[in-house]
């Protein structure tokens, strides 16, 4: 089975520039990215990047310019045999997690995000396309019924969360087994208790803290 990331190195992670510069986000993403790729090698497979432009990693890279879902539709279209994507922002996603969404049985297996999104998916359908535009996770439920395939949904925290905003950081300090918590430890960030029941999060030196 192809394991496939997906990943962008123009202006990733936008709705973090409140915490994080240009340079940082790029690099943040990059390290999210080796985090997601060493989950899929300890699982036994080899990752393939899906990347908007030419990047050095030790890993097969497919370039393709186009936005996300045309891009991974192109994929989706020409392959022959199982195919499996995983979002590079997944950055407390471990083998084990891994192992779970390919060892699953169905047409169409579906790890969805926390706000609808869909973070995760291997298809056996090769009629199955993508539409990742607001609650895609729905979306792709809609089209394998459409197209006649059974899902099966892989209920898992760790698949389901992808980092997009500051709260987000909270979950990679208190979970996160890879690079990415070490990235931000060391770069000042630090978990906050802020009232009885509540975590934030700061940053040592920033305005924000």
């Amino acid at each position: 089975m192809q394991i496939i990331i997906p990943f962008s190195s123009r202006e990733p992670k936008t709705r973090l520039d409140s915490v994080l510069t240009s340079e940082e986000r790029r690099a943040f993403a990059g390290v999210m990215l080796e985090d997601v790729a060493r989950a899929v090698e300890l699982a036994g497979s080899a990752p393939i990047i899906l990347s908007t432009e030419p990047i050095e990693v030790p890993w097969e890279v497919i370039v393709d310019e186009r936005p996300l879902s045309l891009a991974v539709n192109g994929l989706l279209e020409n392959s022959k045999g199982p195919i499996a994507i995983v979002m590079s922002d997944l950055a407390i996603v471990t083998a084990e997690n891994i192992k779970q969404l390919t060892e699953a049985r169905g047409d169409i297996i579906i790890a969805p995000g926390n706000l609808g999104g869909t973070n995760a998916f291997v298809t056996y359908s090769p009629e199955f396309r993508v539409d990742y535009h607001g609650a895609s996770y729905l979306d792709h439920i809609k089209m394998a019924k459409k197209i006649g395939r059974d899902v099966v949904v892989v209920d898992s925290f760790r698949l389901a969360t992808d980092i997009d905003v500051k709260e987000d950081l909270i979950e990679i300090l208190i979970h996160g087994e890879g690079k990415s918590k070490e990235w931000l430890s060391e770069r000042g960030f630090y978990l906050e208790i802020q009232g009885e029941n509540r975590v934030g999060i700061s940053r040592r030196g920033s305005r924000w803290q």
